[in-house]
């Protein structure tokens, strides 16, 4: 694991995932091994093998930013004015809402993500780095337990509608319109995970997912929300792979500890190691209290939770990489959301 942390990126560009939540952003980012809750059906479908009741959320909202927050937070046309009076700083904004009905290995939900990262070199101000998805959509996974729930195999399916703008030189003075600069298109989807957990001591577990299975393409149908003259950018398929342990330490105390390693067949055709390894702890009190640490992309992350048996309240700081190889740049963030479950 030195190894791994000592390696230096050689291209750098922020990855946007298809689901992220805070809990994992406070854990470092690594939630392949860990998750057993109403996440799981995103992040790793063979976890719904863990769950162990009905339960589900109705309204979930999490919110992303940093302190360069416009009032419109998402609204490109907005972005661009804030950022031509700010050169050289980096805007970033993301909602999401996923509410989602789960129970013991199978799980149904829906997703609502609309996120940018935008930039103006003081070099040119004249265009904006730009890239903003919008994604609506479906998820649906089920799960496999073998030799009494120590091998999980799960899958989940995915029906994404997404909006799109991935521009490195959007200019400044045309047109912002979704319509004119973006691109819209729906793909259908696949996941499948792996979980094999030993019954022993800590119960160390290994957790692997692979996303995008055969790709995913958004060429299914165009026009769902807009219509426009592109479609996105095809998802290659990715392998994520990690190792945890779940240390209990009292009845009323316990802690996660996990190491992942994002992108294993470099899909992204990134050479960057760090960007793929995400460390995280988390310790629980009673299911109530939760405090949450982590290492993602080389920045430290934090995180906290408390927990009702209705109402969840999380909070995290997280560190990601936007810089290049020679100048290695963090970008802060708070990630926090607020879930009415049952």
């Amino acid at each position: 694991m030195l190894s791994l942390l000592s390696l230096k990126a050689v291209a750098n560009n922020e990855w946007f995932e298809f689901y992220n939540n805070t809990r994992s952003l406070g854990m470092g980012g690594a939630s392949v091994a860990v998750t057993s809750d109403d996440t799981s059906l995103y992040r790793n479908p063979a976890n719904l093998g863990s769950i162990r009741d009905i339960y589900g959320t109705a309204l979930d909202p999490e919110i992303e930013g940093t302190s360069n927050l416009t009032a419109a937070q998402i609204d490109i046309k907005s972005v661009m004015e804030t950022l031509s009076t700010k050169p050289d700083t980096y805007y970033r904004s993301k909602q999401q809402i996923s509410p989602v009905l789960v129970r013991r290995n199978v799980g149904f939900g829906f997703i609502y993500k609309n996120e940018i990262s935008a930039e103006i070199s003081s070099a040119d101000l004249t265009v904006m780095d730009t890239k903003y998805i919008n994604d609506a959509g479906a998820v649906f996974g089920a799960n496999l337990r073998l030799f009494d729930g120590r091998i999980k195999i799960g899958a989940a399916a995915k029906f994404i509608n997404r909006i799109e703008v991935q521009n490195s030189a959007l200019s400044t003075s045309g047109p912002t319109d979704l319509q004119t600069i973006g691109s819209e298109g729906s793909a259908v989807a696949f996941d499948g995970g792996l979980l094999i957990q030993a019954p022993w001591t800590y119960i160390p577990t290994l957790g692997v997912v692979v996303r995008d299975i055969g790709d995913t393409a958004f060429d299914k149908k165009d026009g769902f929300r807009m219509r426009t003259t592109t479609r996105p950018a095809t998802v290659k398929q990715s392998v994520d792979a990690a190792i945890a342990l779940f240390p209990i330490h009292s009845n009323q105390f316990r802690s996660v500890w996990t190491i992942e390693y994002s992108d294993i067949t470099n899909s992204r055709n990134d050479t960057d190691s760090a960007k793929r390894a995400h460390l995280g702890i988390e310790f629980n009190t009673r299911d109530i209290f939760f405090v949450r640490l982590g290492y993602n992309q080389r920045y430290a992350t934090a995180g906290l939770e408390i927990a009702s048996e209705n109402i969840v309240w999380q909070l995290a700081t997280y560190g990601e990489e936007i810089g290049t190889q020679a100048a290695p740049r963090e970008d802060r963030r708070i990630s926090t959301k607020l879930a009415i479950r049952f």
